[in-house]
């Protein structure tokens, strides 16, 4: 990405009222370290004491990230409400992935050779990158591999997460590359979990779709065709939608409708736990962008996926 050319300097959390002028790009960053970052971007600590990036528009949304997984647990548009959620059993302590917001799944989606939705939700990213253009801050973050990742996939690889805030939008761009000196393969997801009521959401924009269905049996999907113009959740959902279209929209019972938009995530995720997790079923839904079939990258090629999250 390009960087504009001028003079570093380093806010810090008492400098509220720095304004740069047109565009102002950081340098570099530690995992841990507040120097260097943009205007509406702030290093603090969350919970676990966990590092924990707080993006805040000029125009009064917000949004918080996580290091730990790079993930994303809160989007606010300007009337204060986050139309993301984070389940009541999530926690903070790098034993377990965030059980919530926007977390990664990579290089594997689902069950399969290593565990559970690969190893990115489970590993501290690092922010490389932010930047402020015209009152809205984004941000870059990187994961590499590591002896944890490479107990389980022994490969060299770079993944680079860009996290764009707007008024009534939240963008991200996810981009692999292939840093090692052979081919290798991956599936990948957003398992993003929306703020809802239950009984009163529809997803619409799927119709004439593939599906596998993994209810009744996750490891035995059972194939068919969507023949509905809105789904709804009366009970539990977990269902995989091949070739979606680029473009969903999220009736999320709470009066926001969402629009998912994507490109290059070739598929869509719908899942409800509904008494599996009778807690909190009735407060969320996951609308994921997936690309479930494997995407193979030969050395020094890369792959790109972007997400747009928006209301009217």
């Amino acid at each position: 990405m390009a960087m504009v050319s001028m003079k570093f300097f380093v806010p810090s959390l008492n400098s509220p009222n720095l304004r740069p002028t047109k565009r102002y790009s950081g340098m570099a960053v530690a995992a841990s370290n507040q120097d260097a970052v943009a205007l509406g971007v702030t290093v603090t600590q969350g919970e676990g004491n966990l590092p924990k990036l707080l993006l805040t528009s000029d125009h009064g949304s917000e949004a918080e990230i996580y290091l730990f997984g790079g993930c994303i647990t809160s989007w606010k548009v300007p009337s204060g409400r986050d139309l993301l959620f984070v389940r009541p059993d999530a926690v903070f302590d790098k034993k377990k992935p965030i059980s919530g917001g926007i977390p990664h799944c990579f290089p594997q989606f689902g069950p399969g050779l290593m565990q559970q939705h690969g190893f990115a939700r489970n590993m501290d990213w690092s922010l490389v990158e932010s930047e402020n253009v015209e009152g809205n801050p984004n941000v870059t973050l990187e994961l590499k591999d590591g002896p944890y990742s490479r107990a389980m996939w022994d490969f060299s690889f770079q993944a680079r997460y860009k996290v764009v805030l707007n008024t009534k939008s939240l963008s991200t761009e996810l981009k692999v590359t292939n840093t090692d000196n052979k081919p290798f393969t991956f599936s990948t997801a957003l398992h993003s979990y929306f703020r809802a009521s239950i009984t009163g959401v529809s997803v619409k924009g799927l119709k004439g779709c593939k599906t596998l269905n993994k209810d009744p049996d996750p490891n035995n999907p059972i194939e068919g065709r969507e023949e509905r113009d809105a789904i709804t959740f009366p009970g539990f959902v977990d269902c995989i939608y091949l070739d979606a279209p680029n473009e969903v929209h999220l009736d999320n019972g709470l009066g926001d409708v969402i629009s998912i938009r994507n490109t290059n995530w070739s598929d869509a995720v719908l899942w409800n736990p509904h008494l599996q997790m009778e807690a909190c079923y009735k407060d969320f839904v996951c609308v994921e962008n997936a690309k479930i079939g494997t995407i193979q990258l030969e050395p020094e090629q890369s792959w790109i996926a972007k997400q747009h999250l928006s209301i009217a």
